[in-house]
């Protein structure tokens, strides 16, 4: 595979670069073995790099006298995390933007680190006067505007713990979630737009406070523009205690709140995982820890500064929205959150948003770049993307054709593609890409500084060239403080297969040039007739085809191979000319053979309209599985298109499913089950 190197970008300038000089290191990868022989040393370098202040100094870097999966970090320190974010930026530049807004229909809205400064206090003084103090739960269920960040941040400065909803959970999710962790306040949204259409979230919020005896109070938020003082007042909830009001007029006893710093290892928020594998998990992340692995990765894997605009295409919901906030502002930077749809009204609007708002640093998924790529109209015209010095990308595996268009077509060949892989448990980033070093497609540089990750075979042993599981050796300031009350779930998770080792379920490996690869989840492999093999391996096969758009593939009983593959994808209808499917589907089968060998095959590949995904862009191939067999589903209700998961079940229950292909006769059973 060949590699590829930005040439917008020039490594000895980057912030990691000059990090290496500054403490000796011969060069990254000494800087990542020092990190781990040395952890303490390392992350107090890291703390002073983002210039994270403190109130009480912290007396011990890492405490592992509870063993590494119970780590403290920073022990004895207390800080004062809003005046890190916002306060001190406000202060030195009042008037700058921290943070700029677009919504589905155009409407623009821009607030400086004084005004958000000043919004925060007043949202923080309204809640205490509602009554709501530290530990206390705050659920957040709004879409992306900046009272979510206004939100969380309040509920920072007061020493509550903020717990951000995915804004299209239905009532039954919220409730759930509100359920799990007491919470006693909601925020919502009366509503917001999507795709030029009114979403209302105001009666899902009431249907879940019906549901919810621990709820006192619901805050909601006018997105919609239409006024609450008829919507909002009187009483609900299960005990008929909840109150309503409006954010805008909250009840204020003082205009500011006393300021307060509080310990590194308090809970700063609760973010739960979307269900779809079954009951969602409450992920812990505390004051100091997740700012810190935030603007760490910021700094170090995007090279993002002070003067720089930070975009991502996600939900305040999912992680990466979070990540935006609490490392983008601990940097100084400027945020842009997009309320409305990458492609509405057409495939040209996330450039025309680059361009409008001078955007430097653009996220988005893999899943979304195979969409924009299938659009007319979605390559940019140079002018539009003149600010944007670096993509980033996470969420899934990428295909070697979309990672190619996005750098050469889209990036001219100038823009590095951060490639960046972790999850919510860690807190940001496993594994990335750095700006001016070389990359192959879908590959990355290796481990973020800090962490320990290896790829480990069925012994524990580091295996190389080969695919193994994604492990971490040691414990970093980012990860998770368990699950919320489920202690037992959080081992059982992560640290039960090999002693003090972090599981992360993903398959990994890393070539002979020292490029990583991660390959889906563990859990996701299929094994055909003894064989593993990663479902990328044959979703890239079926999109390098040129019918072919978008593909998944899971695996299926199979009485003769124990598994058997099946794959859906979407096509370009203007390329089939009247085809019938099963000649194109016997083509796309031999075309996948050729590339895997025979052996690995599909079973079948199914022509469906759409792939079913999560609204940040993610793959849902369990939940297609579960569809297509008929088993259970878990929590639907993160999922962008649920009538895509109703068409997967609609093939699985059909009898063609279970009829051999037309194909080369080979000695290998072409049956599903």
């Amino acid at each position: 595979m060949n590699t590829y190197t930005a040439t917008g970008c020039d490594w000895a300038d980057t912030q990691l670069a000059r990090f290496i000089r500054r403490h000796g290191d011969r060069d990254l990868d000494a800087l990542r073995e020092r990190a781990a022989c040395e952890p303490a040393r390392f992350w107090d370098q890291v703390l002073d790099a983002i210039d994270l202040r403190w109130v009480t100094p912290y007396r011990q870097t890492l405490d592992l006298s509870g063993g590494v999966m119970w780590p403290k970090w920073f022990v004895g320190g207390r800080l004062d995390l809003v005046d890190n974010l916002v306060g001190r930026h406000a202060r030195a530049t009042p008037t700058k933007i921290a943070i700029r807004w677009e919504g589905d229909r155009g409407e623009l809205r821009t607030i400086s680190y004084a005004e958000l400064a000043a919004e925060v206090e007043r949202v923080a003084a309204g809640l205490r006067a509602l009554g709501v103090g530290e530990g206390d739960r705050i659920a957040l269920y709004l879409p992306m505007i900046p009272e979510a960040a206004v939100m969380m941040l309040a509920a920072t400065r007061i020493g509550a713990i903020f717990i951000p909803f995915f804004s299209g959970y239905g009532a039954d999710s919220v409730a759930q979630r509100v359920q799990d962790c007491d919470a006693r306040l909601l925020v919502c949204a009366n509503g917001y737009y999507r795709r030029g259409k009114r979403v209302d979230m105001l009666a899902d919020a009431r249907a879940a406070v019906r549901e919810c005896p621990s709820l006192r109070q619901l805050i909601v938020v006018d997105r919609l523009g239409s006024g609450l003082s008829a919507e909002v007042g009187g009483r609900g909830g299960a005990s008929g205690d909840c109150i309503e009001f409006d954010f805008r007029r909250l009840p204020v006893s003082v205009s500011t709140c006393p300021l307060t710093a509080f310990p590194a290892e308090q809970t700063l928020m609760l973010i739960y995982t979307s269900g779809t594998t079954g009951k969602p998990k409450g992920v812990v992340h505390t004051h100091a820890g997740f700012p810190v692995k935030a603007a760490q990765d910021l700094q170090m894997a995007f090279d993002l500064r002070a003067d720089d605009t930070l975009m991502w295409v996600t939900d305040m919901g999912w992680l990466m929205g979070p990540w935006m906030v609490y490392g983008g502002l601990m940097l100084g930077a400027t945020l842009v959150f997009y309320e409305g749809t990458p492609d509405y009204p057409d495939a040209g609007r996330l450039w025309e948003v680059v361009e409008r708002h001078g955007v430097t640093h653009f996220g988005l998924s893999p899943t979304l770049v195979r969409l924009l790529m299938a659009h007319e109209g979605s390559i940019p015209a140079p002018h539009s993307i003149a600010t944007l010095r670096v993509f980033g990308s996470t969420g899934e595996a990428w295909n070697e054709a979309p990672w190619l268009w996005l750098f050469e077509q889209v990036g001219r060949s100038r823009r590095p593609i951060i490639n960046y892989s972790g999850g919510t448990e860690i807190g940001g980033g496993i594994l990335a890409c750095f700006p001016g070093l070389s990359q192959k497609p879908g590959s990355f540089n290796g481990a973020i500084p800090g962490v320990a990750a290896d790829v480990l075979d069925a012994e524990g042993r580091p295996v190389r060239g080969s695919v193994g599981e994604l492990a971490i050796r040691q414990p970093w300031p980012g990860m998770t403080n368990g699950f919320w009350r489920d202690p037992d779930r959080y081992r059982d998770a992560y640290w039960s297969v090999w002693p003090d080792v972090w599981v992360h379920g993903d398959w990994a490996r890393i070539d002979e040039d020292g490029h990583w690869f991660v390959h889906g989840r563990s859990d996701d492999t299929i094994k055909v007739a003894g064989k593993r093999v990663g479902p990328a391996d044959f979703e890239s096969a079926l999109v390098s085809h040129p019918l072919v758009v978008e593909a998944v593939a899971v695996g299926v009983p199979d009485a003769i191979k124990g598994e058997a593959v099946v794959c859906f994808v979407t096509v370009a209808d203007r390329d089939l000319a009247g085809r019938p499917w099963d000649e194109v589907e016997a083509e796309l089968v031999e075309h996948v053979g050729r590339q895997l060998g025979k052996p690995l095959r599909p079973a079948r590949v199914h022509r469906v309209d759409a792939i079913p995904k999560t609204r940040n862009g993610k793959t849902v191939r369990r939940v297609m599985r579960g569809a297509y067999l008929g088993t259970g589903l878990g929590d639907l209700s993160s999922i962008e298109n649920p009538d895509a998961i109703e068409a997967v079940g609609a093939l699985g229950r059909a009898p063609a499913r279970l009829r051999p292909m037309r194909c080369q006769p080979d000695s290998h059973t072409r049956r599903t089950s």
